[in-house]
């Protein structure tokens, strides 16, 4: 299975390509969009639209797994975000892709196995996990490989239910 893990942003939304096969990690690719501040919103939806479908073009990923909206107070920031992420969503939609959802604990349960766990515990794991000779940059690039690790734990499961049945 081979699973594109998005952390949406307006600024910068982080995305990794892994593949899961047979219980192993195979990282393909990873980075981050990056839109300038100063621009028109919607400048900066149509540059993130344009990248990730680049990015699934190139990878031509089954799965995409999207972290869920967590507000702090903000409100303002939350709703760039949340256009950001629609952004995400309806990229994958137009693709075909299954997309799934996750909240940050349950990526850091699934990552960690604890979660509540601090940032750097996450991406300290998701280098083990992936081989990776250092921790991929920006946060954003760690977060959304650590998304598609989650997904690759908590969806071979639900596809193991969906081919036994």
């Amino acid at each position: 299975m081979i699973i594109l893990g998005i952390d949406p942003g307006l600024a910068i939304v982080g995305w990794g390509v892994i593949e899961y096969r047979a219980g192993k990690f195979k990282t393909l690719g990873y980075g981050a969009i990056r839109t300038p501040a100063g621009v028109r919103t919607e400048e900066r939806l149509a540059g993130i639209y344009r990248d990730l479908n680049t990015v699934i073009d190139h990878f031509h990923p089954e799965e995409m797994a999207v972290e869920e909206l967590f507000f702090n107070t903000n409100i303002t920031t939350g709703i760039r975000v949340a256009e950001a992420r629609g952004i995400v969503l309806l990229c994958g939609e137009q693709k075909g892709l299954h997309i799934a959802e996750y909240t940050p604990l349950q990526v850091k349960q699934a990552v960690v196995g604890y979660g509540r766990a601090e940032k750097k515990q996450v991406m300290t794991m998701v280098t083990s996990l992936l081989g990776l000779k250092e921790t991929p940059k920006p946060d954003d690039t760690a977060d959304a490989l650590a998304i598609a690790v989650c997904h690759a734990h908590s969806g071979a499961s639900r596809l193991a239910k969906y081919f036994n049945n």
